[in-house]
């Protein structure tokens, strides 16, 4: 599951970082890492961005860098 996919209201962690050089490495400098919780906050009409609340803060993700991070039910 990807966090494209995730529901609004729920809680996750960050599985596994797919992609490679600058895009993983903006990912992480995100707060995305492994094991961290994070939960979904409000997804735009269209899917495109997805607001999740992540290590205290909030961050607006495209659905494209989205597909990048699998996630798994906290």
């Amino acid at each position: 599951m990807t966090l494209r996919e995730a529901k609004v209201g729920c809680s996750y962690k960050v599985k596994k970082l797919n992609g490679e050089g600058a895009l993983r490495h903006r990912l992480m400098d995100m707060g995305f890492t492994n094991g961290c919780p994070f939960s979904v906050r409000k997804v735009a009409p269209l899917g495109d961005p997805v607001e999740i609340t992540i290590r205290g803060y909030e961050l607006s993700v495209r659905k494209d860098d989205a597909e990048n991070i699998e996630i798994i039910e906290a």
